[in-house]
């Protein structure tokens, strides 16, 4: 029975693994489960006793990307209850994700406009988790009176990690002005941010 599990979860990470590559080249209407179940090396009725469409298996592939950073961050002793230490911390393990599926964000940024209503749906319900890890911690700062209340904290976790992201891809495409580090990069964005959003000034 155990080596029936292993070996169905070994499945389910080659089709993952498959479909993330299979995505980042194709775009997510270009992918199609036939191609996935070439790439992971199984058929096409293996794929959907693992999942039952293709929009589910695109959330498994972006749930997989956040993994290590929501774990990371899912107990409350991850947060040192430092503004500043913990948003770096924040900011690095976003980058790590960011750089790590380079080619899969950039094919869904492209193709952002074509996406199905459904499969824009998934990723938005898989990236969620990570986001709502800072929004809370910005909540509880709002309560500890550090973090301005009148600040609201959904828009501003979307500037911070958008911040983040633009990083990323001026940098990997070359496109930075400065000669500046990924870590001076980050810094930066910590800094404007705090500013903006605290009560007392740094």
């Amino acid at each position: 029975m155990n080596k029936a599990i292993r070996s169905s979860a070994l499945t389910r990470r080659r089709l993952i693994e498959a479909a993330s590559q299979v995505f980042a080249i194709l775009g997510v209407q270009g992918a199609t489960t036939r191609e996935i179940s070439r790439v992971a090396g199984v058929n096409e009725v293996t794929l959907f006793r693992h999942f039952a469409s293709k929009e589910q298996l695109l959330g498994a592939v972006i749930e997989n990307a956040l993994a290590l950073q929501t774990e990371a961050l899912a107990h409350p002793q991850a947060w040192t209850q430092d503004l500043r230490i913990d948003l770096k911390r924040y900011a690095q393990l976003y980058n790590t994700m960011l750089e790590a599926h380079e080619d899969l964000i950039r094919t869904f940024i492209g193709e952002a406009k074509r996406h199905p209503d459904a499969a824009r749906q998934v990723i938005q319900e898989a990236a969620k988790p990570l986001s709502e890890k800072l929004v809370a911690y910005l909540q509880s700062n709002q309560r500890r009176g550090i973090v301005r209340a009148d600040i609201d904290p959904y828009p501003a976790v979307d500037m911070f990690t958008g911040m983040l992201l633009a990083g990323m891809l001026c940098r990997t495409a070359k496109f930075n002005q400065g000669n500046y580090s990924c870590e001076d990069y980050i810094e930066t964005c910590i800094d404007i941010f705090m500013r903006g959003i605290t009560i007392s000034p740094l």
